[in-house]
Formats: structure tokens, C-alpha cells, sequence
């Protein structure tokens, strides 16, 4: 039965830590913040859920709508001509959600299909919340083996769901955590409170990046996947992607039918565009050549894992043996013919961005200068992000030291022969974690203008990030001037860069300390620290617990070198 614990918050904020609060945004302090800090967020996540489980069945909706849940929404690029928005939450309110959908998660994993291969939860897996085997590639490549059963005049129906996670409905998402049984109604009543907060007051819509989305997302269509089954449909799913497999023509109008009505009754509908019929054969052929084969240069980068584990076994043999695999192969050729493509292949050019690392510094410089290139990148901007993390990647490693003045002469071009490319806002903060490096005039100016006439917290806060590992005094004293004006997650950020400013810094935590908890406050500790409240919280469900201001403040002693 579903019951959030403790250790649902503890996996929510390892995971965060592990992999980013959002995957379409570069790592940030917060990410830092919630692992250092995984038993004291989960704690204080774990009492408020007590104190609202312990409560009235309403309240525990009426009590989050009535706070303020820190979220911003983001412009992000999505393929060559399009943008979606996603979601930054604030980093306990991220871990909350999350650990709810942990616990979710952990009861829905068993209910669901063996031909759903998108974000299978591991149970007691740690940072790790899915399985990392069931990845799109192994999804396709089961479409095909599926192949095998089905008759010579067979036909493969492949579609996906329009605007999916902008179209799920609260409501239903609600209910179907109720059907959970256990604290179902409590949590139920508290992530539809959160979806609403990050859905402007909207009753519909998911918010894009996290993992909490991903596991409500999966909890939805477990109601499809079910009624599809149930009429007698074979397919297979990745997240909205579906590919049925019908007897032959006929049958295959009748099962794109059956999932078009399934999806109708709660709301949904099939991407008209990108519905395709295709015989076996040309099936085969399409996936085939999705997944590289018949290219072996292509096609070894293509399956080249990057999740390099430092705690396994043998870390440098694994390292090394990457890093040999990536030094054979003509990344540079690849790279060239690619151009010549009006529609580059998007992962491949991601992988060549993950791979610069595992290069010599000579050859990963050709490659950056050929990605930063300011045509190249427009060609390339579907991968633009994952090009940025490559560059910040080579660009904070002092294995490339020797390239690194280079590199930031790539970097500084990009405003001027790709303005439209930093428009995108996800695109913008991962150009400024590449700036964060090293302190030039023009970037001193660029990074100024930009706090000037942005109205984006994720975007001042990239700001304040290079300013205080900068150590730029000027950037310092106009944000020390300005703390009444400060949001509260700036002030956050603010207050770890004092550490970087010797006796100033000491100054203004002197100045400003009396006004951090109520900054900071998140509306959902208990205090503790009054003499007057003890014996009211020897009663109360929730204990004692620490204050996030409070874990805050701790942590940021300690992390002012870090970056």
C-alpha cells in the first residue's frame, strides 16, 4: 500500500543529486545543496507529510495551495524549429513532489506492463530510480524483435500522444493515486495542490524535467496501457511513444482505433503527423537505421554509454577503456558529414559533445571549434545544450588546461554569431555555466546587461554564480546594495557567495542575518527554537526537526569553494 517514508524523501534528494533537479538545466549549487543535505531535507520533507497526514483529509491540499511553492517556467528548445516550457522548482519543494512519486512509483511498478519499457523503477536502487537497461535504444530494439510473431502481411502502426504532458488532467491523476490504496487520498490530495503551483492554476499539465513528472506521467497511461490490452492490441510503449503491431491493414485501422479511444476518454489525443503505417520490412529498415546499423563509425558512438561509475570495480579500466573505444573512431569525419545533412542527426552530435572529454586536448579543441563554429551551431542547435556540457566539461578539467584559452575564445564569439541561439532560456544558462570558468571585460559587461534585462531568477542566479567564483567585488557590492530587492532563492545564493569575499563577505552576514529565516522559510517547519513552543511539541506528529534556513546556513560554510 502506498506510504511515504523517509527514505522516498532520502532516494528524491540522492537523485536529484545525482543526476540534476531537471534534465534539460545544467547542474547547479541547489543540486549540491540537496545531496550534501539528504538526511535533514528528507526529514523535514517526511515531518510535513506527517503533520498533514495526521490532519483533516482536505487540509492537506488546502495547506500547500495556501503556501508559496517557489517554480519558474522556462523556455527550452525542443528539436530544430520548436520550444517547450519547462519547470525549475525550488529544491525542497522539488524533493517533495519527488518523494511522493517515489512512493507511487514503488506501488504502481508491480501493476505495470512488460512491454512498457519507459522508466522502470528500481526498488531500493538508491540515487538510481530507474532501470537504466530500459532505455529508448532497448525499447526499439524490442519493437523489432516483437516482429518475429507477427504474420507475413503484418503492419506496424507507429504514433505518439499530441501535447502529452500538457494535457494531463489533475483530476485524473489524483484518482488514480487514490486507487493505490494506503495514504492514497493524503498524497493524491498534496501532488494535485503541487501540480497546481507549477501549472499557473491550471487543472492540467505536468511539469517538464523532473522525475516526479515522469512517474505521475507513467501512473497515467498504466490506464491506458491497461484498456489497450484488455481490447486485445499488441504494442509497445516509451513514455508517449507508442508502436502497435496489427495483423494487416484492417487490423491495424482497428487497433490505432482502439488507442485513439482509449486515449479520448481521458483527454487525449494521437499526433495526426506523426502516425505512420509501415510494413514489417520497412519497419525493420527505419529502425535499423535509427539505431546506426550499417555504419559502424556512427553506430559505435551511438552505443557508446557515458555513465562512467567511479565506484565500480575497475573505474580506471572502464575510464580508459572508453576513452580508446572514442579515440578510434573519425569523430571529426563524422562530424563533417553530418553538416552536409539538412536535418543533423541530433543524438549523434549529442554523443560527439559527451565524448570531447575522452580525447586528447588537440583533437577535442578541433572538435569544440567545429561545434562552436557560429553556422555549425546553428545546425547543430537541437544539441545545444548537450554541446554547452561537453565544452563546461573540458573547460573545468585541468587535464585540458592547455586548451582552455582557446576554449574561452570559442566561448566569447558565441554572443555574437549566435544571439538567437541564447534566446532559448535552458540554452542561455548552459552557455553561462561555460562563462563561469574565467573573469574577461566583455563578459563582466555581458553578464551585467544580462541581470539587467532579465526578469528570470534561474537566469540572475547564473549571474550571482559567476560573479562569486569571479570573486567580482563590483558584481558583490551592487547585488549587497540591492538585498531588499533580492528574491528569496537569490538571496540564497547571495548569501553562499559572501564566503568568496574575505571581510566584506563576513560584513554582509552580519547585516543580513536576522532576515534570512523568514527569507528563507519555506511555511512548513515546525520552530524550535522558542521556550514557549516546547510543550506544544512534545504533542505535535512532526517532532523535532531542523529548519531549512537553518541547513542552509550550516551547508554554505562549507561549500564556498565549491563550483
Amino acid at each position: 500500500m502506498l506510504k511515504p517514508t523517509l527514505s522516498h524523501f532520502e532516494r528524491a534528494a540522492l537523485d536529484i543529486s545525482a543526476h540534476g533537479d531537471n534534465d534539460t538545466l545544467p547542474f547547479d549549487m541547489d543540486v549540491r545543496f540537496c545531496g550534501d543535505q539528504v538526511q535533514d531535507l528528507a526529514t523535514i520533507a517526511l515531518g510535513f507529510y506527517e503533520e498533514l497526514r495526521c490532519g483533516p483529509i482536505k487540509e492537506n491540499n488546502e495547506r500547500i495551495a495556501g503556501l508559496h511553492v517557489p517554480s519558474e517556467r522556462l523556455i527550452a528548445p525542443s528539436g530544430p524549429a520548436g520550444f517547450r516550457v519547462v519547470t525549475k522548482i525550488h529544491p525542497f519543494w522539488n524533493i517533495y513532489l519527488n518523494g511522493l512519486a517515489v512512493s507511487v512509483a514503488e506501488v504502481l511498478e508491480p501493476q505495470r506492463k512488460a512491454n512498457v519499457h519507459s522508466y522502470r523503477f528500481l526498488d531500493g536502487g538508491g540515487a538510481q530510480l530507474f532501470d537504466s537497461n530500459r532505455s529508448w535504444r532497448a525499447f526499439k530494439e524490442a519493437t523489432v524483435q516483437g516482429l518475429e510473431a507477427a504474420g507475413p502481411d503484418a503492419v506496424i502502426v507507429q504514433t505518439d500522444i499530441s501535447g502529452f504532458y500538457e494535457h494531463v488532467s489533475h483530476h485524473y491523476i489524483e484518482n488514480f493515486i487514490n486507487d493505490l490504496g494506503g495514504d492514497g487520498k493524503q498524497v493524491s490530495k498534496q501532488v494535485n495542490a503541487l501540480l497546481g503551483k507549477f501549472s499557473a492554476g491550471r487543472s492540467f499539465g505536468l511539469p517538464v524535467g523532473g522525475q516526479g513528472a515522469r512517474i505521475l506521467a507513467e501512473l497515467f497511461l498504466n490506464q491506458v496501457d491497461t484498456a489497450i490490452t484488455v481490447a486485445g492490441v499488441m504494442w509497445h510503449r516509451y513514455v508517449d511513444d507508442y508502436v502497435l503491431i496489427a495483423a494487416d491493414t484492417a487490423d491495424a485501422y482497428r487497433v490505432l482505433g482502439v488507442l485513439a479511444q482509449s486515449l479520448m476518454d481521458y483527454g487525449l489525443s494521437l499526433n495526426k503527423s506523426k502516425t505512420v503505417f509501415l510494413s514489417t520490412k520497412h519497419y525493420r529498415d527505419y529502425v535499423n537505421s535509427q539505431l546506426g546499423a550499417g555504419d559502424d563509425e556512427a553506430n559505435k558512438l551511438r552505443t557508446i554509454d557515458l555513465k562512467f561509475d567511479p565506484y565500480s570495480d575497475n573505474p580506471s579500466h572502464d575510464y580508459e577503456s572508453l576513452k580508446e573505444t572514442v579515440e578510434t573512431l573519425e569523430v571529426r569525419n563524422l562530424l563533417n558529414r553530418e553538416l552536409e545533412k539538412a536535418l543533423p542527426d541530433t543524438f549523434l552530435v549529442a554523443q560527439i559533445g559527451r565524448t570531447m572529454r575522452l580525447h586528447e586536448p588537440n583533437v577535442a579543441l578541433e572538435i569544440a571549434s567545429i561545434l562552436l563554429n557560429g553556422t555549425n551551431l546553428h545546425a547543430f542547435r537541437s544539441s545545444f545544450s548537450t554541446i554547452m556540457r561537453g565544452v563546461a566539461h573540458l573547460r573545468g578539467d585541468s587535464r585540458f588546461e592547455s586548451i582552455h584559452k582557446d576554449i574561452d575564445s570559442l566561448l566569447d564569439a558565441v554572443p555574437g554569431h549566435s544571439a538567437h541561439l541564447l534566446r532559448a532560456d535552458t540554452s542561455l544558462l548552459h552557455y553561462m555555466r561555460c562563462l563561469r570558468f574565467c573573469s574577461t571585460p566583455e563578459r563582466a559587461m555581458y553578464v551585467r546587461q544580462l541581470w539587467d534585462a532579465t526578469q528570470l531568477d534561474a537566469v540572475r542566479r547564473a549571474c550571482i554564480d559567476c560573479w562569486r567564483i569571479w570573486g567580482d567585488r563590483t558584481g558583490f557590492n551592487f547585488l549587497r546594495n540591492r538585498w531588499p530587492q533580492l528574491s528569496a532563492d537569490c538571496k540564497r545564493l547571495f548569501w553562499l557567495a559572501t564566503y568568496s569575499f574575505d571581510d566584506e563577505g563576513d560584513a554582509a552576514r552580519r547585516q543580513f542575518r536576522h532576515a534570512t529565516p523568514q527569507a528563507w522559510a519555506l511555511g512548513v517547519e515546525v520552530p524550535l527554537d522558542k521556550e514557549k513552543d516546547k510543550q506544544k511539541l512534545k504533542k505535535h506528529p512532526r517532532g523535532a526537526e531542523p529548519l531549512f534556513a537553518m541547513v542552509y546556513e550550516q551547508w554554505s560554510k562549507g561549500a564556498k569553494d565549491a563550483d
